[in-house]
């Protein structure tokens, strides 16, 4: 079956770094956009970024551009974010996400169709 796991999680303090990855299964990687999103308690659920597959276009949230990269490594099946400069609001559970074919920007939960379970990022001032 589908499976995303998240890996990389944890508690950093304000201008810290994080790298998150998320490796898939069940389903042929390098046919997929890859994305992250990102939930906070009581908030929805926002997307940050994405990486095309075909042409490896990238996408980003205006609140993480410049400050998060992401990249993929399909002969692994994963797909990683750099999380730089982070900031308290940054704190959520981040999640991975897979859709079909290839993207040309970042769109929205409804879009993709696999997801991970999430992993914790905790910033503190």
């Amino acid at each position: 079956q589908v499976q995303l796991v998240e890996s990389g999680g944890g508690s950093v303090q304000s201008g810290g770094s994080l790298r998150l990855s998320c490796t898939g299964s069940g389903f042929i990687f390098d046919y997929y956009t890859m994305g992250w999103f990102r939930q906070a308690p009581g908030k929805e659920r926002e997307g940050v970024s994405c990486i095309s597959n075909t042409n490896g276009n990238t996408y980003f949230a205006d609140a993480v551009k410049g400050r998060f990269t992401i990249s993929r490594d399909d002969d692994k099946n994963t797909v990683y974010l750099q999380l730089n400069d982070l900031k308290p609001e940054d704190t959520a559970t981040y999640i991975c996400a897979a859709d079909l074919g290839p993207r040309d920007w970042l769109g929205t939960a409804a879009d993709y169709d696999y997801w991970g379970q999430g992993v914790q990022v905790t910033v503190s001032s």
